[in-house]
């Protein structure tokens, strides 16, 4: 059984690799390009939006039908219709045609993501959360890394086509990972899976102190990334006039560097206490933002966002533990995992539309600053907010351990 196990990790690892690769090859791509195609900044942060509207929307619906029906057809399903909008995007040239994609890609996304986090939780064993979901977020740094970097070395040897029809051959690859590799796990002996015909509202989650504040933390969190994603790399082409392979190295080093945290990180988890790890990524993040604001070289951009993917490595593993551990508590994995992903989404929603508001009327220094009070914001509610949920028995050893932070 573990080896099947480790099978299924493998599956699912490599296609989310692939997937957020390719997503990583255009994403530092399209905030230049929307301004070459005439795009203000709220424009900007419309087009990053607009992907996260979507999938803000139907995140809920899609991990909650995946407890009923099962992960593997709405990953296969999520994968092939983000590959099909891939294509589209090379032959794209306009704002408009740009925002109505990203719309498209939000809601094959929130197919693929929250729904593999949900099956990498029904197979990860008790008081392994931590080092299970820490390994398994590798797919996502790795995959977002490298292809920042790739997508801009591309597009100055070839052109933006290039960079985007790489996102849809990755995404193929991934989307037949799946549909060939992948059982069902409805034939399998999973441990403690969610039952199929159980739905739990949302609401009723929220109303639990343990998950609303996982759920602000992240929301809070996510504002801040949306806000570095859709904006520095505008400010490194306008204001220092970085090439875009030194953009995409700039973008790389913050998720490359949350990356390599994700294990060690996840294993920290695992023995000592989750909310202290949770608390002090968002310090991190907040420090991180401070220097953001204050960056006008790239060196100094490049190190405050490589001080912001320490933030983030050392959070997440943590956040995606205690989620594993709410999603086998209520018995309903699909919902904890689409209720995290929507705290994403509308993080990734609110982030870039704030910014790009803030920097019509303002400047790139107060966008950095207003991501920092809000950072002081999620981290604070969620330090005095965060008490202890009614844990199954095989998960007491690690409360023990988290109990002095817990109180």
């Amino acid at each position: 059984m573990m080896s099947q196990n480790l099978k299924i990790f493998i599956i699912l690892f490599l296609a989310v690799f692939v997937t957020t690769m390719g997503a990583g090859l255009v994403a530092p791509l399209l905030p230049v390009y929307a301004h070459e195609l005439g795009a203000g900044a709220f424009q900007i942060g419309l087009i990053f939006a607009a992907f996260s509207l979507t999938r803000s929307l139907f995140v809920p619906y899609f991990g909650k039908l995946s407890d009923k029906k099962g992960r593997k057809p709405f990953l296969t399903l999520g994968l092939f219709f983000y590959f099909l909008l891939s294509l589209i995007y090379a032959v794209t040239n306009s704002v408009v045609s740009l925002i109505i994609l990203r719309l498209g890609q939000g809601f094959a996304s929130a197919m693929i993501l929250p729904v593999a986090q949900a099956y990498v939780g029904d197979i990860t064993p008790s008081t392994k959360e931590g080092w299970m979901m820490g390994n398994f977020n590798i797919s996502i740094y790795c995959g977002l890394s490298i292809g920042p970097l790739l997508g801009g070395v591309l597009k100055d040897w070839f052109s933006i086509t290039v960079s985007f029809l790489g996102m849809g051959c990755l995404t193929l690859f991934g989307f037949f990972l799946c549909l060939f590799l992948l059982p069902k796990e409805e034939s399998l002996g999973i441990p403690n899976p969610s039952p199929r015909k159980q739905s739990v509202p949302y609401m009723e989650m929220m109303k639990d102190p343990a998950v609303s504040s996982l759920f602000l933390f992240r929301v809070c969190f996510t504002i801040c990334v949306g806000i570095t994603w859709a904006f520095i790399p505008l400010l490194a082409s306008t204001k220092l006039g970085l090439s875009s392979s030194e953009i995409g190295l700039v973008v790389m080093i913050n998720v490359m560097i949350a990356g390599l945290l994700q294990a060690p990180m996840g294993y920290g988890a695992d023995h000592y206490s989750k909310k202290f790890f949770v608390a002090s990524g968002g310090v991190l993040a907040i420090t991180a933002l401070l220097c953001l604001e204050r960056a006008h070289t790239f060196l100094g951009l490049l190190l405050a966002n490589a001080f912001f993917g320490v933030g983030g490595g050392v959070s997440l593993p943590a956040i995606m533990a205690l989620a594993v551990i709410e999603g086998r508590r209520t018995k309903a994995m699909g919902s904890i995992m689409g209720l995290l992903a929507q705290a994403h989404s509308l993080g990734m929603l609110i982030g870039p539309l704030l910014a790009g508001f803030l920097l019509d009327i303002a400047s790139f220094k107060i966008i950095f600053g207003v991501g920092a009070v809000i950072m002081v914001f999620g981290t604070g509610i969620f330090f005095v907010k965060y008490t202890v949920s009614p844990l199954p028995a095989s998960t007491s050893v690690t409360v023990q351990k988290d109990k002095i932070f817990r109180r």
